[in-house]
């Protein structure tokens, strides 16, 4: 048989505030929250200027370490038709909208061809990623590094995080 505690059971205010759980007691002023709220926003201001720089400190664990830097950098280099495969669909879809049969079937075909090529492009520079990652960091796994390229380099070139640090045929950026 368990013995009772001889106390009744604190009320949740009670326990929160004996194990310190907010930042601020309920009574403080608003002046200590408008700065606890402004320290707040600035150091998260500085967090993701340092993931947009790629400080490997910043980075969350999909794109942390070497591998995963020579990645980016490899996809970044290079122009691809997948990256302005969003607008080209915008295209489309304007195409689309005209209502004469043979524009409605050549803005299909653009987008079927479109996306047929950016397939195997991805295939191909999946499987190029990986045989260079086999070359420059040997006993390094490749699980998943093409999708990881290939998913960059789907996206517009301004809208990558981390930004870009090498430009389309360019070396590193210093």
């Amino acid at each position: 048989m368990v013995d009772k505690k001889g106390k009744p059971t604190p009320k949740r205010k009670e326990a929160q505030a004996k194990l310190n759980l907010s930042p601020l007691s309920p009574g403080a002023s608003k002046e200590s929250k408008k700065v606890l709220k402004a320290q707040t926003r600035i150091r998260r201001m500085e967090t993701r200027a340092a993931y947009m720089r790629g400080e490997e400190s910043a980075l969350p664990a999909r794109d942390k370490g070497p591998v995963r830097k020579f990645v980016r950098n490899y996809v970044d280099e290079r122009r691809s038709v997948a990256e302005y495969f969003l607008v080209m669909i915008m295209f489309v879809l304007f195409l689309t909208l005209i209502p004469i049969p043979a524009v409605q079937l050549f803005a299909v075909a653009i987008m079927y061809s479109a996306m047929i090529f950016i397939g195997v492009s991805g295939f191909v520079m999946s499987r190029k990623i990986k045989k260079l990652v086999e070359e420059k960091f040997p006993g390094e796994p490749t699980k998943g590094l093409g999708l990881y390229g290939w998913m960059r380099s789907t996206q517009l070139r301004r809208l990558r995080a981390p930004a870009p640090q090498v430009g389309p045929g360019l070396k590193k950026k210093k």
